[in-house]
């Protein structure tokens, strides 16, 4: 009787594991099934994507020889390169503030960070077009580059930031007591510490960048196309093969740079 009134707790956490786990399985089949479906679908010969009707890298071929795309991909390459070193040099000095000064007002600064990084797409799309018309700014490569670094701008400040809690301060204050001076404490202690969560931060905005979409079709202009917004333009009439492979190769590169980005913040921790 004991030992039977002991397997039964046993027994019922065994079932909670395995449902868990079926779970967990269920949720990441929803989000990845599609995709994977889409990365299949690039391989396959059929124009439309109706059955299977053998494997090919034409549209991969097709895609290389369209001009109008490899310009938008490096229209987009360009954006997100810049946008994303200007939110990581901006968002590491503002993590560094953060951190080593107390201010008024400095809670709700970091809290800002926060309403920025929840707030919807659409709502800083349209507010960007609101300041930029109202400033005279003409919609083209500076203006797209200069929304980008600002929806980037508190993933890197945040993600430093939460570095920079994490390591000691005595040994700022070491340095400071064996004569380094401000900056030098801050170039030769503060950043080396929190480089892997700097480059994470710019791997991510390098990603956030390139797969936007709602923000660069409010603050572009008709002569610079980036490629998200070519995307749109060719599934408005019916998803041809070339898109399901230029999907492909964004989501490969997006994965890569956020592993990479996750793997730099693990190591960081270890």
């Amino acid at each position: 009787m004991e030992s039977s009134a002991r397997l039964k707790p046993v027994q019922g956490r065994v079932v909670t594991t395995r449902l868990g786990r079926l779970h967990v399985l269920l949720i990441y089949a929803f989000l990845y099934l599609p995709l994977a479906l889409l990365i299949l679908d690039s391989f396959n010969a059929s124009k439309y994507g109706i059955g299977w009707q053998g494997f090919t890298l034409g549209w991969y071929q097709s895609l290389a020889n369209d001009n109008e795309i490899l310009t938008a991909a490096g229209n987009s390459l360009a954006v997100a390169s810049l946008a994303a070193t200007l939110a990581t040099i901006i968002g590491t000095l503002g993590a560094v503030g953060l951190h080593r000064y107390r201010f008024r007002g400095r809670t709700f600064l970091r809290g800002l960070l926060f309403v920025t990084l929840m707030s919807p797409d659409i709502v800083i799309a349209v507010s960007l077009l609101v300041l930029f018309l109202g400033l005279h700014l003409e919609l083209g490569l500076f203006t797209l580059w200069l929304a980008h670094t600002s929806f980037c701008l508190p993933f890197v400040a945040l993600t430093v930031h939460a570095r920079l809690q994490g390591f000691d301060n005595a040994l700022v204050e070491a340095a400071r007591d064996l004569g380094a001076g401000e900056w030098t404490a801050i170039r030769r202690i503060e950043l080396p510490l929190a480089a892997p969560a700097i480059a994470a931060g710019w791997l991510m905005s390098f990603t956030l960048s390139l797969d936007d979409a709602v923000v660069s079709f409010f603050v572009t202009g008709p002569d610079f196309e980036v490629l998200p917004l070519r995307i749109y333009s060719m599934v408005r009439l019916g998803v041809k093969p070339e898109v399901n492979a230029l999907a492909s190769l964004l989501f490969a590169v997006s994965l890569s740079f956020v592993v990479l980005a996750q793997w730099l913040l693990l190591k960081d921790r270890t």
